[in-house]
């Protein structure tokens, strides 16, 4: 058979570069260019391989946590610097369709799924919960670490169902991953020699409520309430991650004053750099028990100077959308009285400076805050909108940076 024109045709000159030019050209790209342009030929698949793409900055994303484990083996993730949505398949390479993503730290991203059909061969571990014990209402659940770029994961120790029910997942460097419940709290490192889990109990007042893990403080931070069945008042906690049996201890300073007092059902995230934390909640009108709120404040805790400042303040046009009056507004119906709730509508999520906000008056968009680099001009304030399925559902979600430069 004689040969086609396309046979014929001479390579193209990107083809005929020294490899140190090639390499210095892709290089430059993007790291989401560079993956789509993997299987444009073979000599970009070979030159394009996953130590090549480490070397690219992560692609800094918001991930989010679809509403139902079934979700369709995939989920879906904001790019903040191009402004568009993302599907992340898992179908490929993940053999678990029920999974729900919890943590991220680097490249690495945890999950819980459902491990009624694992084949895992982990040893249990048998000073927790054996899985055989679970019932049929709550089947066991293992928690697994993931590439969804490379697409590549493992499953970790295997854990009861009851840590998937009520822990809280952390994950830092290195692959430290922490479980915090009310009572105690697991630890595992894979550098360790047993790669097992550790437990920990807890020495708090109350169940630990968002905690964070501060990776530039080596610290877990977590706030607790010490008030009473009728008025909530809220504590700061932390823990070094060298002393997670006994060290957890409040953090307090005189020149705070009432800085716990001002927000209703504050939340912690991690600020940028992993140095700073952010307390987000809604600003009390007032210091009564049923005060509404009038908008959403950040405060910010330099771990540095141990000293409070305001990052931010949302909007009061975009708060409006949060309490229902944008919507009472389009639509010509009565004004809704501001709620005893307050901010309990708006749900926060984030990290690493960056927060988003969520809420059920405000389908089908987010709002979104991001730190600046030196912490003085407020942030800035923006909506994102289109956000991909759901149905009526409240987002959730966390950063993920997604990369090449951890692997499970």
């Amino acid at each position: 058979m004689p040969a086609s024109d396309d046979d014929l045709a001479p390579p193209p000159p990107i083809h005929h570069l020294p490899p140190d030019a090639l390499n210095n050209v892709l290089l430059r790209l993007p790291l989401r260019d560079a993956v789509v342009c993997r299987p444009v030929s073979r000599l970009f698949r070979d030159t394009l391989s996953d130590p090549f793409l480490a070397l690219l900055p992560s692609l800094r994303l918001l991930l989010l946590r679809h509403p139902r484990p079934d979700g369709g083996g995939c989920l879906h993730a904001f790019d903040p610097h191009r402004r568009c949505w993302l599907r992340l398949p898992f179908t490929s390479f993940l053999p678990h369709h029920s999974f729900s993503p919890v943590a991220s730290s680097g490249s690495l991203l945890y999950l819980w799924i459902d491990n009624s059909t694992s084949t895992s061969t982990s040893t249990p571990n048998p000073a927790l919960p054996s899985p055989s014990t679970t019932t049929s209402a709550h089947p066991p659940k293992a928690l697994a670490v993931c590439n969804p770029f490379a697409g590549t994961y493992r499953l970790l120790p295997t854990l009861g169902s009851a840590w998937a029910r009520h822990g809280t997942v952390l994950a830092g460097p290195g692959g430290l991953v922490l479980v915090l419940t009310e009572l105690a709290a697991l630890s595992y490192t894979p550098s360790e020699g047993s790669a097992k889990w550790m437990k920990h109990p807890l020495s708090l007042p109350s169940k630990p409520r968002s905690p964070i893990l501060a990776a530039g403080a080596r610290a877990v931070f977590a706030l607790c309430d010490v008030g009473t069945p009728w008025r909530s008042q809220w504590k700061l906690y932390s823990c070094p991650l060298a002393a997670l049996t006994g060290g957890w201890a409040p953090v307090e300073r005189a020149a705070w004053g009432d800085v716990f007092e001002i927000l209703k059902r504050p939340r912690l995230l991690a600020g940028a750099g992993g140095r700073r934390v952010l307390m987000i909640g809604g600003l009390r009108s007032s210091f009564a028990i049923d005060a509404p709120c009038s908008t959403v404040l950040i405060l910010r805790l330099d771990l540095a100077t141990m000293e409070w400042d305001e990052a931010g303040r949302m909007p009061p046009n975009m708060y409006r959308c949060f309490t229902g009056l944008c919507e009472a507004a389009a639509q010509g119906s009565a004004m809704p009285a501001p709620a005893a709730g307050g901010n309990n509508k708006v749900k926060v999520f984030g990290g690493d400076g960056k927060v988003w906000f969520a809420g059920k008056r405000v389908r089908g968009k987010l709002a979104m805050w991001e730190e600046d680099d030196l912490g003085t001009s407020g942030g800035k304030w923006d909506w994102v909108d289109g956000v991909p399925g759901y149905g009526d559902g409240v987002y959730r979600g966390f950063v993920f940076d997604g990369g090449f430069t951890a692997m499970p």
